[in-house]
């Protein structure tokens, strides 16, 4: 499980403020993820009116999808752009306000109240801030954090999940010495040794 030379890269929260600024998101899919709907009845469960968590949310639509078949959904994003694009891509009407824990940091959520998001950086949130989660839809989260923040990145996830909870993960896989990234290259066995 050689990770090669990104062992010790790190993307600085500047530069992905940066990517959204400069449109430079290839990351980012207008159709939705084709895994979430393949996968979605390993999400659900069976169960409806979920509470899901998109860590590093983006503007992915996925959010609204899940939101209109009844769930209420949380994300994280530390660019505002990136928020507000969301709402004003699908028309949502919102609301701003700040979150008293977290010093800079806004909240962002619907007027139907079944979608808030917060902008700050991810490790700022805590269960105290944001409740548990019965699902987890990690897109692009865990490929995206610098390889040295992997275990306080899952630790948190960890917090964040109700006990019956859901988490479905997407990874990529190459040769990490072919590529810098993001997205990183989280082999299995990190994964499994992450998690649990």
């Amino acid at each position: 499980s050689d990770v090669g030379s990104q062992k010790d890269r790190v993307v600085t929260e500047e530069e992905w403020l940066e990517r959204w600024e400069m449109g430079n998101i290839g990351f980012h899919k207008e159709q939705g993820h084709p895994l979430l709907q393949k996968y979605l009845d390993v999400l659900l469960n069976g169960r409806s009116g979920l509470r899901i968590f998109f860590p590093l949310c983006g503007k992915a639509v996925e959010m609204k999808w899940l939101a209109d078949m009844g769930h209420s959904v949380v994300g994280v994003e530390v660019s505002e752009q990136a928020v507000k694009e969301f709402f004003s891509e699908h028309s949502l009407p919102y609301c701003e306000e700040p979150v008293s824990e977290i010093s800079g940091a806004k909240m962002f959520q619907s007027t139907s109240g079944n979608i808030s998001l917060y902008c700050c950086s991810i490790y700022d949130l805590s269960s105290s801030i944001v409740g548990k989660f019965d699902g987890v839809w990690d897109r692009g989260a865990l490929v995206a954090v610098n390889p040295c923040d992997r275990q306080r990145y899952v630790s948190l996830m960890i917090n964040l999940m109700e006990k019956n909870s859901s988490y479905l993960l997407v990874t990529v896989s190459y040769d990490p010495n072919k590529h810098k990234g993001p997205p990183f290259y989280v082999p299995e066995s990190e994964i499994k040794s992450l998690f649990g």
